[in-house]
């Protein structure tokens, strides 16, 4: 059996290692464009801000090491054509160090394809990205570029309050630089927090030093050939340098070019990651899926998605069966100090959306008040007319991930804020309140219930 993969990144790899390890005869080829492989674009700013010493140290194997495994990776080389109808791809290498020369086109043939193409930075409809100074992350790559780059400038302006751009503009402040991050909506990090929530991340980056613009587009960034200032409708500044963390658009050309069904988001897949060609499969970033709340197609750009995705599509191309059930899109990241993290729909996306839904929240602390280094919590749980919890929110300075892994579990077993409200959860001073702040979050929700119902 001849197995083709598209894209080096979590989906790809993990496909590769998971079908290797069910199939120990078959031919394994992975094909990218990028120049490293097995390392998570998520860990960049973490080397810009120190907390990662190089960006070496984020990549976690070589070529040579899936070779060890007998899966063939070719790097720096591009996917030009599919044939669904043949079962042949062809390609050309991008850069040279290679067996085959650049320019010169190869063909595959295989008997399953798999795209894991994931997506591309969006660059918005602005005056003056072309110009030297303006930057987008995606690669190791784009991270040396950057981190070079701000080793002699300023003042930085990064475009989209999302997790990355999060995370750039605190590595950013921490490499010394003057840092404003811009965010056309009227709240940071709108895909995963309720704008009270999201107001508790923003005050602790103003305490950090980092300036926040919110509701507001950018003009145009202005300059030669290199960025000297950007500009709003009201109000302008110098920079030196302009990251792009608008988002990613899904990869979706080559999966076109094969014949596969697209849906409103990207690629359409069924429980078995396979597309509308039986012999072509897809995973990661460049697919959609479905919300386990809401029903409806949605995008989980997530490494633990593409990930999870990758070992029910190796299953099924090696025969074990499996399916990939709809998601809740859990997630969670640091800056400096401050953890916060999120599973299921906020309040605003369910109002947006017409569902009726009431809300708890908690103000605690992570452990007992007297004991020494006790941090504050927040905790934001939403539920739907029938008590159903539907989504968490969580943010303190510690032991944020294991709570919305906890909230990821309750909400897949369509617990209900009542049932919740009366789970036992362990206690000892150093490590946790005699109420967990969940229990007190989820009695807040059912005191609400009740108020509604009695209004009613």
């Amino acid at each position: 059996m001849k197995i083709v993969i598209i894209g080096g990144g979590a989906g790809g790899l993990s496909t590769a290692s998971n079908i290797r390890k069910l199939d120990k005869n078959a031919k394994i080829t992975v094909i990218t464009r990028d120049e490293n492989i097995a390392y998570s674009p998520c860990a960049i700013p973490y080397v810009l801000s120190g907390q990662v010493d190089h960006f070496k140290d984020i990549i976690m194997h070589q070529p040579e090491d899936y070779l060890e495994r007998d899966i063939e990776v070719i790097t720096r080389a591009e996917v030009f054509e599919v044939s669904s109808g043949e079962k042949t791809i062809k390609y050309n290498r991008i850069a040279p160090l290679s067996r085959i020369p650049s320019g010169e086109s190869v063909e595959l043939s295989y008997d399953y394809l798999v795209i894991a193409t994931g997506g591309a930075p969006i660059t918005p409809p602005i005056e003056g990205t072309d110009l030297e100074g303006v930057f987008k992350i995606r690669t190791i790559k784009d991270g040396e570029t950057i981190k070079k780059w701000a080793q002699k400038s300023k003042k930085v302006v990064v475009v989209g309050a999302g997790l990355i751009g999060l995370e750039m503009a605190f590595g950013l402040k921490k490499m010394g630089l003057d840092v404003t991050i811009n965010e056309m909506l009227p709240q940071i990090v709108p895909r995963s927090l309720d704008p009270s929530m999201a107001l508790i991340v923003q005050k602790y980056l103003e305490k950090e030093g980092i300036k926040v613009i919110l509701g507001k587009g950018m003009e145009k960034i202005t300059g030669k050939e290199r960025v000297e200032g950007v500009v709003y409708e009201d109000e302008s500044f110098e920079a030196d340098m302009v990251i792009m963390a608008t988002g990613v658009r899904p990869e979706t050309k080559l999966a076109k070019m094969a014949g596969c069904e697209l849906g409103r988001w990207a690629v359409k897949v069924n429980e078995k990651m396979q597309t509308s060609i039986p012999s072509v499969y897809a995973v990661g970033d460049c697919v959609e899926v479905v919300d386990a709340i809401t029903g409806h197609p949605t995008q989980s750009p997530l490494g633990s998605t593409a990930v999870r995705q990758a070992k029910i599509a190796a299953r099924n191309i090696a025969g074990a069966g499996a399916e990939f059930k709809p998601v809740l899109n859990a997630m969670v990241s640091k800056i400096g100090e401050l953890e916060f993290g999120s599973v299921g729909l906020t309040e605003s996306f369910a109002t947006q959306n017409g569902m009726e839904v009431i809300s708890g929240k908690s103000r605690a602390l992570t452990k007992a008040r007297y004991y020494p280094g006790a941090k504050r919590i927040d905790v934001m749980m939403v539920c739907n007319p029938r008590g159903r919890i539907i989504g968490c929110q969580i943010i303190a300075k510690e032991r944020v991930a294991e709570r919305v892994d906890t909230m990821a579990l309750a909400i897949a077993k369509n617990v209900t804020c009542h049932e919740l409200s009366t789970t036992e959860f362990s206690y000892a001073p150093p490590v946790s309140m005699v109420i967990d702040p969940i229990i007190l979050a989820a009695e807040a929700a059912c005191e609400k219930l009740k108020n509604s119902l009695k209004n009613k």
